[in-house]
């Protein structure tokens, strides 16, 4: 199935037109089942389960709005609330308007999983799901009783191996060996010289760290590691110790705060090195930072779109501006678009398949080889790999909407491109 990338309202009624014309569609069904996976109905053509009444489809948004990721999750959740009601105003999905239930954790462990547990029979899928060890911690769950679509804004590859848990882009130790790559093409890394990696203890980090020691010991490297907690963020102590290892480089998979104060330490004492981060290791408003000076001058993030200010994100962009005027933009604008418009894709090709069921949709997933995102293809045919192996590499940019810049168009680094799955 190939998918290109377009504004929603415009879309879904073209889709709606479609639906409308099949008997798929022609019958409602009035299941309103609580119970996980299973429990479908068939009413005339239609089959539907959880999440699906005759008149709404449910999906589950598991966010953080007050935690270290508080601006991501506020962009991912605002942005899909604007997809849905453009949705609606076009018709729905099959004819049926579609709910987005919204659930703060916080980035507490304990909130996410209660929350999971809370929507999981509640809904058809999951276009949010922020959190790397919070889905990990469902995963079992979610292939076993539950098999709810998630696609989750975690990109740990602990995920992969799952026809349920998508994610829309590279997983962190992919995006880390192309950031790496990128540091050594550009920035003249060579063979004997040493990267500081500052990490989130958990699958994030670790997983990002699989990655760079990967690459490092392809080219000859050594990765000097610092292990944080997401609570922390003076980073004086790290990036002290990476300057008495005379570091070349820093790699931060980390968040936002913990990114303004790397960049701003290592200004202060002398640090000059570049610093990439994973996709989630910057947010707009660290410009507004004392530390936007060196994010200015050194600092660097891979990526699986392209900024929210590119021309290709236009239309998201001022959707978005015009829903939310006082919003911030950012890439968490895309993230969230991305993947709601996959949700909606899929539960779109269900119905037309006639079977409006977390089975459908995930099976209509499973056809989608060719999805078109911002400035990358993304193929979720295959649940053993990530949807892209692309990375484009971005720039902060005062001026820019967005805060940031495309610095390296998208690319597979040949190291990525051979780095092996167990």
């Amino acid at each position: 199935m190939s998918s290109n990338r377009r504004v929603p309202a415009a879309a879904v009624a073209a889709a709606t037109a479609l639906a409308l014309a099949l008997t798929a569609c022609s019958s409602k069904a009035e299941d309103e089942d609580e119970g996980g996976s299973g429990g479908s109905e068939t009413s005339g053509e239609l089959e539907t389960g959880a999440g699906v009444t005759d008149s709404t489809i449910t999906l589950g948004a598991l966010t953080d709005m007050t935690g270290p990721y508080a601006t991501l999750g506020a962009s991912i959740t605002q942005v899909q609330q604007m997809y849905v009601k453009e949705v609606n105003a076009a018709g729905g999905v099959c004819e049926r308007d579609l709910a987005l239930e919204v659930r703060d954790h916080g980035y507490d462990p304990e909130k996410a999983i209660s929350a999971y547990n809370e929507l999981q029979p509640n809904v058809l899928a999951f276009p949010q799901f922020i959190g790397s060890p919070y889905v990990t911690a469902v995963k079992d769950q979610v292939d076993g009783t539950d098999q709810v679509p998630i696609v989750a804004q975690a990109w740990t590859a602990s995920l992969l191996g799952s026809p349920y848990i998508h994610m829309v882009g590279a997983t962190y130790d992919v995006e880390t060996i192309n950031a790496i790559d990128f540091l050594v093409s550009e920035h003249g890394l060579a063979e004997g010289d040493k990267i500081g990696q500052i990490y989130f203890e958990g699958d994030y980090g670790e997983n990002a760290l699989e990655g760079a020691e990967y690459a490092a010991e392809q080219l000859g490297l050594t990765v000097v590691e610092q292990m944080i907690k997401p609570t922390d963020e003076d980073m004086t102590a790290q990036v002290s110790a990476l300057a008495q290892e005379q570091v070349s480089a820093i790699v931060i998979s980390a968040g936002p705060r913990q990114a303004a104060s790397i960049a701003g330490v290592a200004a202060a004492i002398g640090l000059e090195v570049p610093i990439i981060g994973n996709n989630s290791a910057f947010a707009p408003q660290l410009l507004a930072t004392e530390a936007a000076p060196a994010l200015l001058n050194n600092f660097y993030i891979a990526a699986s779109t392209l900024p929210v200010g590119d021309e290709a994100a236009k239309e998201v962009a001022d959707s978005y501006l015009a829903e939310y005027p006082d919003a911030t933009l950012d890439n968490g604008v895309l993230a969230g678009y991305n993947a709601i418009d996959v949700i909606v894709q899929a539960a779109q090709a269900a119905c037309d398949a006639g079977k409006l069921t977390r089975e459908g949709v995930s099976e209509a997933l499973a056809g989608m080889t060719a999805v078109q995102g911002i400035g990358v293809t993304h193929d979720f045919s295959d649940p053993a790999n990530p949807s892209t192996l692309e990375s484009v590499i971005l720039k902060p940019d005062a001026e820019a909407p967005g805060g940031m810049v495309a610095h390296r168009e998208a690319a597979v680094s040949d190291l990525a491109a051979s780095f092996p799955r167990e």
